[in-house]
């Protein structure tokens, strides 16, 4: 039984990282003036700052259904089938051939994989419904974090409204443990790892980290729920981040490295095994 929950978290996964991938680009689509043109051509006029909480822009009509971007053909729905419609079609729309990008399936990916995770943090024989009311919470605060993830790996942006929505759905997720056993750690857990990169946001005056990262960094100290899972996801945020962009950095000396990834990365990392971490105090 745990083996097809897993599969279902799995298929579940792919599917929102697919819808998710495809709400980032609308809703940035939908940001720009007039119809559907790529957000780089209103860089020069309109720049945003790295990690920066986005500027709400005049929205535009966009269609109700998934279209490619480069020849505005809807997408036949077996186009859509995340991971193996992208597979099939080698990440390039079957009507133009162009290149569809890697974000779509490293958004499916990384959302099945995660999905997966959270699903071994859960055994279905002996959860009672406290549990899998936290559970529920903890998947929809999930999925806004990956949300954000991918707008700021995709635009450097942290939205500010999903932003709020992560901020509230980490508060809801701790009410079922608080019911329970009332503590103050994961309040400590959210003062200090969004009070990290606060500091490092007021200290170096958005040159480190933007101003939505200290927030999505509360946020994930608030689910988080013990100060040393908090200082675990610190750890693995800069570890992975200075790991995996450091090829760039060094070929791009001024590119800038946008955490809301890196941070989405270390909560879900820290959380999944936070029993094995809290087991090494």
């Amino acid at each position: 039984m745990q083996i097809l929950f897993l599969i279902f978290m799995f298929i579940l996964g792919a599917a929102f990282g697919s819808f998710l991938c495809c709400q980032v680009r609308r809703r940035e689509l939908g940001a720009l003036s007039r119809g559907i043109r790529s957000r780089y051509e209103d860089a020069a006029r309109s720049p945003v700052k790295t990690g920066a909480t986005s500027v709400p822009r005049k929205s535009t009509k966009l269609p109700p259904r998934s279209i490619c971007l480069h020849c505005k053909k809807q997408l036949k729905w077996y186009d859509n089938i995340p991971i193996i419609s992208w597979c099939i079609l080698r990440g390039k729309c079957r009507n133009c051939h162009k290149k569809i990008g890697y974000a779509e399936i490293i958004s499916e990916l990384a959302t099945a994989t995660t999905f997966v995770m959270l699903g071994t943090t859960i055994n279905l024989e002996t959860t009672t419904i406290l549990e899998w009311v936290k559970y529920v919470i903890t998947i929809l605060l999930t999925l806004t974090l990956i949300f954000l993830a991918i707008y700021d790996g995709m635009y450097g942006e942290l939205p500010t409204a999903c932003l709020i929505v992560a901020v509230l759905f980490a508060a809801l997720s701790i009410v079922p443990n608080l019911v329970s056993n009332f503590s103050i750690q994961p309040f400590l857990s959210a003062a200090l790892f969004g009070g990290i990169y606060l500091g490092l946001y007021l200290v170096s005056k958005g040159k480190w980290v933007g101003d939505g990262d200290w927030l999505l960094a509360l946020a994930i100290g608030l689910a988080l729920g013990h100060p040393w899972l908090s200082m675990i996801a610190l750890f693995v945020a800069n570890f992975s981040a200075c790991l995996i962009m450091y090829p760039v950095v060094k070929k791009k000396k001024q590119h800038q490295i946008y955490f809301g990834p890196f941070l989405v990365l270390a909560f879900i990392v820290a959380y999944t095994f936070s029993d094995f971490f809290i087991s090494m105090i």
